[in-house]
């Protein structure tokens, strides 16, 4: 298969990585010119969970040098979702699904407005820990769970298909029919650890072996939890607290992507994960107090730090 993986970052350099691994024409995308040009020259290398692997892969800077593929990949964040789906029209064949995995909320929603509902599959990948070690080196903490759905209704025979193409790669996928509870059970993680790490600037294991920022991470996924069973979202978590301390005790070493933007002197995608939770409370008729304190400290941090106006 042709797959292009549209921001090859951290999570993309990942996919790329391992669809390469097996043998699929991988194309990376990506605008850091730097990452490209280590990729052409040296490979795409990518360590950690899933082993220690150097693999060739097509990269450039924008999509026109790769014609139509059969999957599009896009993974960047969710704010720039809307920019890089402009660019993926050159990819596409008459069917070519574009699967768009983001943190938080909002990205195929901005991917569907640019390329049509019908193209969109949505993508939630949870337990990676993903980061850039350097140009064209990539680095994994978890290798847990791909999860995959349509827009509306239940699970496509497109879906299946791209999910034996996953775990043709070695990805654990699961399917679901109820594309909100895939992002609403990813996101009740995200909150936990996602603006407390960067505020703190600490690994999950870090932030769970302090007794006080535990507390705040416990709370951050308790509103969100609480906040889809009043949208009326399905759930197959009980107690949102263990459910996330469960999910970072896997990955201890890793660091969110928050926190690795903040590092990098980059505006980080708060806003779509703890900042979505007192906006989705509002429409329920709830508040959310701890996660909107939460996303404006790191707001303010950026804001001290030149990264927002």
């Amino acid at each position: 298969m042709k797959i292009a993986v549209v921001g090859c970052g951290a999570m993309g350099s990942v996919y790329a990585a391992l669809f390469a691994s097996v043998g699929h024409e991988v194309w990376a995308i990506d605008t850091a010119r730097d990452h490209v040009a280590a990729m052409l020259r040296d490979g795409l290398r990518l360590e950690g969970a899933s082993g220690d692997r150097t693999v060739r892969v097509q990269a450039a800077t924008d999509s026109t040098a790769a014609g139509p593929c059969d999957l599009v990949i896009l993974a960047t964040k969710a704010m720039h979702v809307a920019a890089a789906a402009t660019t993926i029209p050159p990819l596409l064949g008459p069917a070519t699904p574009v699967l768009s995995i983001q943190n938080g909320l909002g990205g195929p929603e901005a991917a569907a407005e640019v390329l049509g509902r019908e193209r969109i599959v949505v993508g939630v990948v949870g337990g990676f820990g993903a980061s850039m070690i350097g140009p064209g080196h990539a680095h994994h903490n978890g290798w847990e769970l791909v999860r995959l759905g349509e827009f509306d209704g239940v699970v496509t025979p497109r879906v299946e298909a791209i999910a034996s193409l996953w775990e043709g790669a070695g990805f654990r996928v699961k399917c679901f029919d109820d594309v909100g509870q895939l992002v609403w059970e990813k996101l009740v993680c995200n909150v936990a650890y996602s603006g407390p790490c960067a505020l703190l600037d600490v690994t999950i294991g870090e932030l769970l072996a302090d007794p006080d920022a535990r507390a705040c991470s416990a709370a951050c996924a308790t509103e969100a939890h609480a906040v889809a069973r009043a949208l009326g979202i399905r759930l197959d978590i009980e107690d949102a607290v263990s459910h996330a301390r469960e999910f970072g005790e896997r990955i201890p070493g890793a660091r969110p992507s928050t926190l690795l933007d903040l590092r990098a002197g980059r505006c980080s995608e708060i806003d779509t994960i703890n900042g979505a939770i007192p906006r989705a409370a509002a429409r329920a008729g709830l508040q959310a107090p701890v996660n909107a304190a939460v996303t404006a400290l790191v707001r303010a941090k950026e804001r001290a730090r030149g990264l927002r106006v």
